[in-house]
């Protein structure tokens, strides 16, 4: 076990390097999505617009941020801190390295090493889910009220097959420990391959868990005028948006622990610089899912996750076991 103190450490790297990818997250999505539709995106912040994340941080920092007056205050002010608190939280289960000596110290490749790490991450998911109701219902605001309902159901529905879409590498590995789930995968074979399935329905239900494209009903401002942030303004509307980018991250640091071996590489000494690769091109396929997909409708998105992708997932952590259970 770390000494207390450098899983401060770790932890405070840890907040500050995703802070740092999720502003960079923002910029390479519309420059990607620019490229992609034949335009310049950010050019004028900056070399190449890379000093856009910051132009739009001060931006939000200055604006107004208005406060309804019926609102109720401290739920209306704790939802967004809620929302990005348990965001960030759950990438310090997530490892990122084999881990390493220092000095007299073994420093483990995670913030935190649990047993239970996988239930975790689902646990932490699920109370992210009650800042945006909270932020919906404390604006007293039917717009921002109907659009909350919208984001639990979607939210919910997708996160029943995002957990049966994983229950199948839990099956193969035996554990739910996701440091021994990436051990497991080198010293083995990455769980992409016989995982497929499972690995196809994770993607699809994690881009609805993180309300992306083409599953972006709780904010498809061309229907519902924002959904559940309707209320929201300034550098609270933009914890909203953290939270969200940041899932998109983690659930990508998920992806890659999960199926693709983790830190795993040529070389595991630079685990963490294969970790990071993996995760680039994660996202990378959640953004060209942006420019390729047109958007479902709502009954669409419900009936695909309660009838295709809920059955499929079940199905497939139903073989899984029946596999391990006759190659015993």
């Amino acid at each position: 076990m770390d000494p207390w103190w450098i899983d401060i450490i770790k932890g405070f790297l840890i907040i500050n390097l995703v802070l740092v990818g999720f502003a960079y997250t923002t910029w390479a999505e519309r420059k990607l999505l620019s490229r992609m539709q034949g335009r310049y995106g950010p050019n004028r912040a900056g070399p190449f617009g890379l000093l856009q994340p910051i132009a739009d941080l001060i931006k939000l920092v200055r604006k107004e941020s208005f406060f309804p007056m019926s609102a109720s205050n401290k739920m209306y002010i704790a939802a967004p801190i809620i929302s990005t608190a348990a965001a960030l939280l759950t990438f310090s289960v997530i490892p990122f390295g084999p881990g390493w000596h220092i000095w007299k110290w073994d420093v483990s490749g995670s913030v935190v090493d649990a047993p239970i790490a996988l239930i975790l991450v689902f646990a932490l998911g699920s109370l992210g889910i009650y800042g945006f109701i909270i932020g919906g219902w404390a604006s007293d605001s039917k717009y921002a009220t109907l659009g909350a309902m919208r984001t639990c159901a979607q939210l919910v529905s997708y996160e029943v097959s995002l957990a049966l879409a994983v229950l199948g590498v839990v099956i193969q590995a035996h554990s739910l420990n996701l440091n021994e789930i990436v051990h497991q995968q080198g010293e083995q074979f990455w769980f992409f391959g016989p995982q497929f399935v499972g690995m196809v329905i994770f993607f699809l239900a994690g881009t609805a868990e993180t309300s992306r494209p083409p599953f972006d009903l709780p904010e498809a401002d061309t229907e519902i005028v924002a959904g559940y942030h309707t209320e929201y303004g300034g550098m609270r509307w933009g914890l909203f948006s953290m939270a969200e980018y940041v899932n998109m991250i983690t659930l990508s640091g998920l992806a890659v622990t999960l199926f693709f071996g983790g830190w795993h590489g040529p070389w595991d000494p630079l685990g963490p610089l294969w970790f990071l690769i993996k995760l680039a091109v994660v996202v990378f396929i959640f953004i060209w899912m942006r420019a390729a997909l047109p958007r479902l409708r709502y009954d669409q998105l419900m009936r695909f996750g309660w009838k295709v992708l809920l059955p499929v997932a079940t199905l497939n952590a139903f073989v899984t076991a029946l596999v391990v259970v006759a190659v015993k």
